[in-house]
């Protein structure tokens, strides 16, 4: 019989901290992002400081036969960073450096803290935008962002990664050392082959950003989804936009928001065809601004400083989403529409990719879906799933099966082939490989 946990000698081996339920920080310690999930109740929440941290903790978790999950910054979206059992968590380890064209990121570094730091360098890298997601869980999962379009996924930048296996041994996977574990990490998905724990990244010049908001009212939402549809994917690689459908009670809401590499004058041609196919919009915003205050403006905190991006407000949501292989038909726009106008508090976004993204092979890199046009994410304010599943099903038809790994859904039965598509073979071979005795398990774990 294994003996039941001894936390305190967990510990007693580790440089960072171990949070169990009754001290003082454990509340903290157990919340993710999303508050739908403040209901669950680890064991034990370590607080990692380096690499043998995470080793001793999976030594304990194999040991006492405890579950363990990974968190870096606790953005899973069916709640798949934190689990009855111990929680690694990794957002202590969060030093950003830069040289020779290189970012070594902890993995648990927050997005607006790499944006932040690699700015004082004139560089960055592609990543996503929301300021308080975790550097690790992006990267893992491919990493769709608002200059992927130009600069690729942030896995496609990924150079080499640290992660520490379920044996504990701590492995540097690059194209040349552990090769498929190396694959596996850049659009695989977190939480499945190890606990990563840091990064280094290939970076680009971080210079001046021109961002834009049009908004249309909303008896024009059908011809603006028909026109970016046919505009954004095939956009020269400089121009990232997204499209959004929300209502909010009874107010709708359709516009279209983006960021250019370039300048306003270059940007207004770019825009000009679009505006004169989806109609004139009945509010319009353009500015230059610096890499980070555009990160920022796209991250939703742009008149914070950057220590209060990283304590964004917690929203209780649910979401779903497809990857989009082919423009939506006439019916298809209808149906878009019309789902979004049924009541409630939800929204749906279109992310332009193409551009680097689609000039990089499907089974290049863990992540397959290259030669989709965009990706789509639905949102439901709340935990009520209802309109989540009858749109997303509704959209099915037209979209079919194809879905982004980071925005996990646990609704899906064919996620294996919906996240992974032709890769979902080689990757369980990686597994089988690296963690043979499962000791790394989510409920769509490979």
């Amino acid at each position: 019989m294994t003996p039941p946990p001894d936390w305190s000698r967990l510990r007693g081996r580790l440089a960072g901290t171990l949070v169990l339920p009754g001290d003082a920080g454990y509340a903290a310690a157990r919340r993710l992002n999303n508050p739908a999930f403040d209901g669950v109740r680890p064991q034990a929440v370590a607080y990692c400081a380096s690499a043998a941290d995470v080793s001793a903790s999976l030594a304990f978790a194999r040991a006492h036969a405890v579950p363990v999950t990974s968190r870096s910054g606790g953005h899973s979206y069916a709640g798949w960073s934190t689990g009855a059992g111990l929680v690694i968590d990794v957002s202590r380890m969060n030093r950003v450096a830069y040289a020779a064209g290189r970012a070594t990121v902890g993995a648990g570094a927050k997005l607006i803290d790499v944006y932040d730091r690699l700015a004082r360098h004139g560089v960055s890298i592609p990543a996503g935008s929301c300021p308080t997601v975790g550097i690790a869980g992006l990267a893992l999962g491919g990493g769709i962002g608002v200059v992927s379009r130009k600069y690729g996924l942030t896995c496609d930048v990924l150079e080499s990664v640290r992660l520490v296996m379920a044996d504990g041994r701590v492995l540097t996977c690059d194209a040349r050392h552990h090769a498929g574990l190396y694959w596996a990490s850049r659009g695989g998905g977190g939480g499945n082959f190890g606990v990563a724990v840091s990064f280094t990244f290939r970076t680009h010049e971080a210079s001046d950003l021109t961002v834009f908001f049009l908004h249309w009212p909303w008896a024009r939402a059908g011809a603006v989804v028909k026109a970016w549809q046919a505009w954004a994917p095939s956009a020269p690689d400089e121009l990232w936009s997204s499209l959004h459908l929300g209502r909010e009670e009874r107010d709708l809401d359709v516009a279209v928001i983006g960021v250019h590499t370039g300048g306003r004058a270059a940007l207004e041609r770019l825009l000009a065809p679009f505006v004169e196919r989806a109609g004139r919009p009945s509010s319009r915003s353009v500015r230059t601004a610096s890499y980070l205050d555009a990160m920022k403006i796209m991250g939703g905190c742009a008149s914070m400083p950057v220590s209060e991006c990283r304590r964004m407000p917690r929203e209780t949501f649910a979401a779903k989403s497809h990857l989009a292989y082919r423009r939506l038909p006439a019916e298809g726009v209808r149906a878009l529409v019309d789902g979004v106008a049924r009541g409630g508090r939800h929204s749906v976004l279109l992310d332009a990719m193409g551009g680097a993204i689609g000039r990089v092979a499907p089974s290049a890199t863990a992540f397959p879906h290259r030669a989709a046009l965009f990706s789509v994410q639905y949102y439901a304010k709340g935990t009520d799933r209802r309109w989540l599943r009858q749109l997303h099903g509704d959209m099915a038809g037209y979209f079919g099966d194809h879905a982004y790994v980071n925005y996990i859904d646990p609704d899906l039965s064919n996620w294996r082939s919906s996240y992974y598509g032709s890769n979902a073979e080689r990757l369980a071979e990686v597994k089988a490989t690296y963690d043979p005795d499962r000791l790394f398990r989510l409920p769509q774990g490979l």
